[in-house]
């Protein structure tokens, strides 16, 4: 079989479909460093993605791989950190938030320990536990499902689903980034209002401070804004004041594969082939990767004998 999509949610379900027993392939355009996976945040949380009754239980499951992960971080690159959701409420946010471990009103609004995944080395990670478990990456890209040669296809393309399917309902949400040196951070934070198209939040990674940053609906710019860079850093300085004379160390633009509802399900295809679409998932791709591999996996007719 061939999964179609090397970010997150493709090579997590190529994971857990190789490991199941099945033979498979990742078709994927561009390497996974180079994908919108790489250039996320990371820090696990429900963030546009809908619909909340079925993402609140992909996002526990994900949570549960992610608390075992974090035993290895420098393998990876998964970290429990502490932090802050400012202005978030438990009564605001479905069920899925008491089953949080940990996860407490304070004075600011949220905190809790979470799962926090340096992307460049997880999606490393994942793409050896793939090949260890039998399974191959190979730089292809696909313009037709149809054209695709296997009986099943797992089509976790994200935002190439709206050419590839075609799905005009998949748009993107374009978030830009600042990293720059860390002052000695060593919490989260986010404050984020999911009607406005800006945010302020910082995670601190291994390798920086990443600051945010930006929800742009239907933007397909991939270039970084200087102005929208200065915005960035200076929200975040208004919370932490250090961040201001912090050394910029890049600036990254990713456009998120968002969705009304995400797309996961099984599509019978002339000829009895197979596909199961995994893709829509928005700003949360890293925080419901497991669970939706897994059902996604769940759909995948069995082998014949």
């Amino acid at each position: 079989m061939i999964v179609v999509g090397g970010g997150v949610v493709g090579l997590t379900t190529a994971v857990v479909l190789a490991e199941a027993g099945r033979r498979v392939r990742v078709w994927a355009r561009e390497r996974a460093e180079e994908t919108t996976s790489a250039v996320a945040g990371g820090l696990w949380w429900p963030y546009r993605i809908e619909p909340e009754r079925l993402v609140g239980a992909w996002a526990l499951e994900t949570l549960t791989v992610y608390e075992e992960l974090a035993a290895r971080p420098g393998e990876t690159g998964v970290r429990l950190v502490d932090g802050v959701h400012q202005g978030a409420r438990l009564d605001e946010l479905g069920d899925w938030a008491g089953r949080v471990p940990g996860l407490r009103a304070v004075p600011e609004g949220l905190a809790a320990r979470l799962p926090v995944i340096d992307m460049p080395t997880h999606l490393a990670w994942l793409r050896d536990r793939l090949v260890r478990a039998g399974g191959t990456v190979e730089a292809r890209e696909v313009t037709r499902l149809a054209e695709v040669p296997a009986d099943v296809v797992v089509n976790c393309s994200g935002l190439g689903a709206r050419a590839l399917v075609p799905d005009p309902a998949v748009r993107p949400v374009r978030g830009q980034l600042v990293l720059v040196e860390n002052p000695g951070i060593t919490t989260y934070y986010t404050s984020v209002d999911h009607s406005s198209p800006v945010a302020a939040y910082f995670i601190p990674q291994p390798y920086g401070l990443i600051l945010g940053g930006t929800a742009q609906e239907d933007d397909w710019s991939t270039e970084p804004d200087p102005a929208t860079a200065a915005e960035i850093v200076a929200r975040c300085a208004r919370v932490r004041p250090e961040i201001a004379g912090a050394r910029v160390l890049a600036h990254r633009v990713g456009l998120r594969p968002y969705r009304d509802a995400v797309r996961l399900e099984r599509e019978e295809l002339p000829g009895g082939r197979t596909v199961v679409h995994s893709y829509g998932h928005g700003g949360a791709g890293v925080t419901v990767a497991w669970g939706c591999a897994r059902e996604a996996a769940g759909l995948v007719p069995a082998p014949a004998a």
